[in-house]
């Protein structure tokens, strides 16, 4: 074999002492899972996003739509207000729906979350939220002032919403904001 001798030296010596493009090798084997952590990330994140945006329409929806005397189409207005001013490109093509049966009020609002992976067309987001209704009530229970009680009018308007990510899921007891009383009682 010719070089016979160098060849040899050359494999087992200064070929495996040498480090140089080890680095290179090193990139780009390394590069595309960093890459790909990265855009997981961002997605994630535009997700939570626009996940956050539509929970805040439907808990505007809903404020709007619990009022007393007020329908489930005042806080359909109000939630695609919200939606309007705040989803931008982050929350696309998203719906409103809200509906009552006389005790409570559910708002929904469904979109479809920005990607940045091209040919995903998105993740679909969506966020409800619900809440009894205000409203008149004659009922005394449990109040102990005669007055009141003769009187036989009070107003009963129901708790807010629980702050946090599953609020307004579940109903909270009527609580007693003021007692109106009659001119002659």
């Amino acid at each position: 074999m010719p070089g016979g001798p160098r060849i040899r030296a050359w494999w087992h010596g200064r070929r495996w002492g040498d480090d140089r493009g080890d680095a290179s090798v090193q990139m780009a084997i390394v590069f595309p899972f960093i890459l790909l952590t990265t855009i997981a990330v961002i997605q994630a994140s535009m997700w939570y996003y626009a996940r956050e945006i539509a929970l805040t329409a439907a808990r505007e929806g809903l404020t709007a739509a619990r009022a007393y005397q007020a329908s489930p189409a005042d806080g359909t207005a109000r939630a695609q207000d919200v939606l309007a001013r705040s989803a931008g490109d982050s929350l696309r093509g998203y719906g409103v729906l809200a509906s009552s049966d006389g005790q409570r009020v559910r708002v929904r609002v469904s979109g479809t979350a920005l990607s940045m992976i091209p040919g995903l067309s998105g993740l679909k987001i969506t966020q409800s939220a619900s809440g009894p209704v205000e409203r008149w009530t004659t009922e005394a229970r449990g109040f102990t002032n005669s007055e009141a009680f003769e009187a036989g009018i009070r107003r009963s308007v129901t708790a807010p919403c629980r702050p946090g990510p599953y609020a307004c899921q579940g109903s909270r007891p009527l609580r007693e904001l003021a007692t109106v009383q009659t001119a002659g009682g």
